[in-house]
């Protein structure tokens, strides 16, 4: 969750009780986008910062391992829009290294429309901050926009999410143009504890960085300890392609309101 900024951008999830921006009556209540690689379209509450961070370990082999810790930094900058400021820490058998730093604004432009839902768009641009003689970046400035709609059907709720990216370079050190997709479910088993699980994937890419496409599933359960902060953890699963097995734990914390 180096992984593209895609990922990066997408590094999401559900608790267990999903609360929209838009209907969320307690501005603290959290709004996670981890540990899904799908986001939902709802924004944190204009003036309050929310923070997530994780810690995921890839497993290639018995002998080759690595560890991703995201961080995003989330800002409600109005009723409908919310800043997001994205960056990790990658360990490999090549040392230990910040990745590659991105901006993007969640848009939410429908509530409730018919087919769509709520829907918004996230536009972002990644700069090429990460070392990658260590894997930790791409050596690129990279923008990407990815397509948001959420659904509540009851006690469960569905997001579908659709992003592309463009890097700059030659495409030797990555794919010039890469895209992803993801369907994922969130329910509650109780107040507290919920579920996630989600179908994403990472259709393949060309030129000398191409690589073959992805599919995995991601699945786990959902704590919330209190409105403003929510705990997870879970696997993942390839089912095709180069996706490592994976273990993940984070947190999401609304630190209140700071403007």
């Amino acid at each position: 969750m180096g992984k593209s900024l895609t990922t990066l951008v997408l590094l999401a999830a559900a608790v267990a009780t999903r609360l929209g921006a838009q209907a969320a009556e307690d501005p603290r209540a959290v709004q996670p986008e981890r540990p899904t690689v799908a986001t939902h379209a709802g924004t944190v509450a204009p003036g309050y910062l929310e923070i997530e961070a994780g810690v995921e370990h890839d497993r290639f082999s018995p002998s080759l391992s690595s560890s991703i810790a995201p961080v995003v930094f989330k800002f409600g900058a109005a009723s409908h829009v919310q800043i997001s400021a994205f960056t990790s820490v990658l360990r490999n058998p090549a040392g230990t290294s910040i990745g590659d730093f991105a901006l993007g604004a969640k848009v939410r432009v429908l509530d409730d429309a018919p087919i769509l839902g709520d829907f918004a768009i996230l536009p972002a641009i990644k700069f090429p901050t990460g070392s990658t003689d260590k894997g930790a970046g791409t050596g690129t400035t990279d923008g990407s926009l990815l397509l948001i709609s959420s659904h509540d059907f009851g006690a469960v709720d569905l997001d579908l999410n659709a992003g592309i990216t463009r890097r700059g370079g030659d495409g030797t050190v990555a794919p010039k143009t890469a895209s992803v997709w993801a369907v994922s479910f969130g329910g509650a088993f109780s107040e507290q504890l919920g579920w996630v699980w989600e179908f994403y994937g990472y259709p393949g890419t060309s030129g000398p960085a191409g690589a073959a496409p992805i599919v995995a599933i991601l699945a786990g359960p959902t704590f919330r300890v209190r409105n403003s902060l929510a705990l997870d953890f879970g696997g993942i699963f390839p089912i095709r392609g180069p996706q490592p097995h994976a273990l993940y734990v984070g947190g999401v914390q609304n630190v209140g309101r700071i403007w």
